[in-house]
């Protein structure tokens, strides 16, 4: 499995066609204490940069996109419950939603783990 990041600081962790996507540590950082999440139904057609999901903290609330194009297969239940755990483990448990990529080679214009440490680092 490979996981890859956009500016935007969602995530996708890929393994083989298929891609888990939700937010980065940094962003549920900025967020603050997440209350609410909604995720994609099952089926939605998603396009790379299109809105996905919605989050909201106590802060702000705040668009998900996805990073890449795909079938939705699978929303995270969990969230509309525990929405704390995407700051519990946003990189873990507080995934979003899975999905079925349509076109896999979309990832490598993402950054790797390294690339967008270093990205974040110069935020």
């Amino acid at each position: 499995m490979s996981r890859y990041y956009t500016e935007d600081h969602e995530w996708v962790e890929v393994d083989g066609d298929t891609g888990t996507v939700g937010i980065s540590d940094y962003a549920q950082g900025q967020l603050g204490d997440i209350v609410f999440v909604e995720v994609p139904d099952e089926g939605r057609e998603v396009t790379k940069g299109d809105e996905a999901a919605v989050v909201e903290s106590v802060k702000a609330a705040s668009d998900v996109y996805s990073p890449v194009t795909g079938t939705v297969i699978e929303g995270n239940a969990a969230l509309a419950d525990t929405p704390e755990l995407v700051n519990e483990d946003p990189e873990g448990d507080g995934w979003f939603f899975k999905l079925t990529l349509s076109d896999p080679s979309e990832v490598e214009k993402l950054m790797d783990e390294p690339a967008y440490r270093e990205f974040v680092s110069k935020l």
